[in-house]
């Protein structure tokens, strides 16, 4: 179990904690420098675009579920 009994000590546990995030942050920043971070096939217009699509389509059928009767 990882408990240290000094408030202000920083513990193996944390320790190992801030290891393997510093590690997942190199191992995603090195992807990104590698890969550009962007897909070629992905338009930012088109995901926008179905995105708002697919809302207004939600609040259309939010609508016509929500009438007073």
């Amino acid at each position: 179990m990882c408990a240290t009994s000094d408030a202000l000590t920083i513990g193996p546990c944390l320790m190992s904690l801030l290891s393997t995030a510093h590690d997942l942050v190199t191992l995603a920043s090195d992807e990104v420098e590698q890969h550009g971070g962007n897909h070629d096939s992905l338009s930012p217009y088109m995901t926008g675009g179905a995105a708002l699509f697919i809302l207004l389509f939600l609040l259309w059928i939010t609508t016509r579920l929500n009438r007073d009767r």
